[in-house]
């Protein structure tokens, strides 16, 4: 048995169809959190999952079903139903984004114990063949054929003894450092910055003119690669507000296209 890591419904959905394809009875765990972002450090006597939920809920305030981030709960039933099984691997599958970085940090707090059965596949910097048959160079795994997925179980390899320990020292880290926002620069290096890292870009796509937030989110988005996604930048949008950087207007309970953004007057960049 072969338990598979993936950051996102949209990196599971071909790895789902490859292993279906494959014929093999593997399992895909989803990480279903955005661990590049928010707060990592709870309060005492919180859980981990409660912190991040209540994240989520605020950054989602328009849906009418609470969040629930229960990752660390399916996590750690994982690593239970694994160590029972002495033949099983944990493979986790890292493509060249600040999230999928950031799960594999995390996971391996909590993976230990499989110590030689724990094995990384990374897409980073490599290239696949799309629908057509050109090469290009995927973003994340979501991206990839089932049949190119098949082939990348190739490049599974064992994580080494050193890097379960320094890559573990590394969620550490970040959880010190309870940054914001957590960018990759690098292979494996994640370097926390403020929440506010993205916030001149989305200044720079407004003007003295309301326009709906999707429109200046996108128009952000556009010109510079920003890997938080949309939701985390209409909460970004929705605080600013709240500081009078800019001005809002329009029901915010709702989705992006349901409120709109302008410069307040004399506003600096941050």
């Amino acid at each position: 048995m072969i338990w598979h890591i993936v950051t996102g419904d949209m990196a599971a959905a071909p790895l789902n169809a490859a292993i279906e394809q494959s014929g093999v009875d593997d399992k895909v765990i989803v990480i279903k959190d955005v661990l590049s972002v928010g707060p990592l450090q709870k309060a005492e006597g919180q859980k981990f999952s409660e912190m991040r939920s209540a994240f989520w809920n605020d950054v989602i305030n328009h849906e009418k079903t609470p969040v629930e981030a229960d990752d660390m709960e399916r996590l750690l039933q994982l690593t239970l139903d694994a160590t029972k099984d002495e033949t099983a691997q944990v493979w986790i599958w890292t493509a060249p984004s600040p999230s999928d970085m950031c799960t594999y940090l995390w996971t391996l707090k909590y993976l230990g114990k499989l110590r030689g059965r724990l094995y990384i596949v990374s897409i980073a910097g490599l290239p696949f063949l799309d629908e057509n048959g050109k090469l290009f160079f995927p973003k994340g795994l979501g991206e990839v054929t089932a049949k190119e997925v098949i082939k990348a179980r190739k490049l599974a390899r064992l994580v080494t003894p050193a890097e379960l320990e320094l890559d573990s020292e590394e969620w550490e880290r970040l959880v010190n450092e309870n940054g914001g926002i957590r960018t990759l620069e690098g292979s494996k290096k994640i370097v926390s910055r403020s929440e506010e890292h993205y916030d001149n870009l989305l200044l720079a796509a407004c003007n003295s003119q309301y326009q709906k937030a999707s429109k200046v989110i996108h128009q952000a988005m556009t010109k510079t690669f920003i890997p938080t996604g949309d939701t985390y930048l209409g909460w970004r949008l929705r605080k600013m507000a709240e500081k009078g950087a800019i001005h809002m207007q329009g029901d915010v309970t709702k989705g992006l296209k349901d409120f709109e953004v302008k410069l307040n007057d004399g506003t600096l960049l941050l």
